[in-house]
C-alpha cells in the first residue's frame, strides 16, 4: 500500500523532546513519484514513506516550541554591517582600459555573442 497514513502522538521522543498531537496527514507516495516521473520499488516507495514520516515529525516539534517570532534572536551573534560606507573614488581610466581589450569599438568592448542565432 502506498498511501501513509501518519499520526504524530503528543508525548516525549527518545530524546526528551515533546510532540504535540496534530491531525492525521495522508500523503500517497507512490502517487506523488508518479506525478514526478519516477518509477520506483516498493522498497524504494518504504524508504522515502520512512524519510517523510521523519520529517513531519520534525516539523511537528519545531512547530511546538514555544518563542516570540518578533524577538531578535535570528541569530544569537548579534549581527552588525560590515559594509563600507558609499564613498565616491576614483576609477579607472576608460581610454586605458579599452586599450587593453582584445577588440573595442565606439569605445565598447566587443565580446562574442551569449548565444547563437541559428
Amino acid at each position: 500500500m502506498s498511501t501513509m497514513r501518519l499520526r504524530i502522538r503528543s508525548g516525549t521522543t527518545a530524546a526528551g523532546f515533546y510532540t504535540p498531537a496534530t491531525m492525521p496527514i495522508e500523503i500517497d507516495i507512490a502517487h506523488v513519484a508518479r506525478l514526478a516521473r519516477l518509477d520506483l520499488s516498493e522498497d524504494e516507495l518504504d524508504g522515502y514513506r520512512t524519510q517523510l514520516g521523519e520529517i513531519l515529525d520534525h516539523a511537528a516539534l519545531v512547530q511546538s516550541l514555544d518563542g516570540d517570532p518578533s524577538s531578535d534572536s535570528e541569530h544569537p551573534l548579534g549581527f552588525v554591517n560590515v559594509l563600507r560606507p558609499d564613498e565616491r573614488r576614483p576609477s579607472l581610466d576608460h581610454d586605458e582600459v579599452l586599450a587593453q581589450a582584445p577588440e573595442s569599438r565606439d569605445g565598447y568592448f566587443v565580446v562574442p555573442p551569449a548565444m547563437d542565432n541559428k
